[in-house]
């Protein structure tokens, strides 16, 4: 007879810092208490909030980590163990979602009651999503439902989209075209193939871009998504999008909503059942082994990926 593992794996800080901090340890396998479940994780999908939650200790703070810290966010895998008192969950079901800055390990304790920042949230998988999949979806998904609801796109709008090909981008193109909009989509010449795939219309980024848009688009541009910095809300205003039709994930511009990911977790059901349909699709950028942490976040953190890392437990 086997003997029940005490011990796991997880990818940890013991100061914060880059990716070279990152260390994976031995640690004691948790236990599920009441109102709790304890996932096998099977893949764990890497953000930019992942590494710049973690970059220094006042940006810890200010989102409640402590040392020694986990590391990543989103994960899937199976239910392993059921804590008392929870229900709509069993041992064996598939899994996914957001535990913050706990992810990468080969076990994650998720209260079922929970938030992503506080105890965990988990979503049953739908047959037809494979873990890696599944692993991408919880942040990426929740933030590019969120900025697509600030703008409400539909048929008739043309809507730019900066960092149309990275993680965000990826779901929010998408999200667009589905809703029926025309999307112009900003990313480096060499990603003008993978957003044609996405259903995006390729413009490259940087000096010159208004004029490219306007080029492209001569009938103009009606809604902006600015999922990098700030120069695709800049562009936007200059081709006379309203604000109140322009949005923002990594920065906060006077006038301009920012969307907020905790506002799209009610599309995250919808988005795992799209993918399962053939209707929406993630491509993944890259795999890593979990003892190739390092690398997989030097990776990310350089944000020129086309889609999503993901690191296998």
């Amino acid at each position: 007879m086997n003997e029940p593992t005490t011990t796991s794996r997880a990818v940890q800080f013991e100061s914060f810092g880059g990716p070279e901090r990152l260390r994976l340890r031995e640690v004691a396998v948790p236990q599920a208490g009441p109102g709790q479940i304890r996932v096998r994780v099977a893949a764990a999908g890497l953000n930019p909030m992942d590494w710049f939650m973690t970059s220094d200790p006042e940006t810890a703070a200010r989102f409640g980590l402590r040392l020694p810290c986990g590391f990543g966010t989103d994960y899937a895998g199976t239910v392993d163990q059921v804590g008392a008192g929870v229900e709509g969950f069993a041992v064996g079901d598939r899994v996914f979602g957001g535990v913050l800055s706990r992810a990468v390990a080969d076990h994650v304790l998720v209260d079922v009651a929970g938030t992503i920042a506080a105890g965990g949230e988990a979503y049953h998988t739908p047959d037809g999503v494979d873990d890696r999949t599944a692993a991408t979806l919880t942040i990426a998904g929740c933030t590019a439902a969120a900025a697509v609801a600030v703008v409400k796109p539909g048929p008739g709008d043309t809507v730019l989209i900066g960092g149309a090909g990275g993680g965000v981008g990826v779901f929010a193109v998408q999200l667009a075209r589905r809703a029926g909009a025309r999307v112009i989509g900003t990313g480096s010449a060499a990603s003008a193939e993978a957003l044609r795939a996405l259903g995006a219309e390729p413009v490259t980024y940087g000096e010159g871009l208004v004029e490219r848009v306007r080029a492209l688009a001569p009938e103009g541009v009606t809604a902006a998504l600015d999922l990098h910095g700030t120069d695709t809300v800049h562009a936007a205003r200059a081709l006379g999008v309203p604000d109140h039709r322009i949005t923002t994930i990594a920065t906060q511009i006077d006038g301009i909503t920012p969307a907020n990911g905790a506002n799209g977790t009610s599309a995250l059901g919808e988005i795992a059942t799209l993918i399962a349909e053939g209707h929406l699709r993630v491509p993944i950028a890259a795999t890593f082994p979990v003892d190739q942490i390092r690398p997989a976040v030097e990776l990310q953190a350089a944000r020129h990926v086309h889609g999503k890392v993901v690191i296998d437990l």
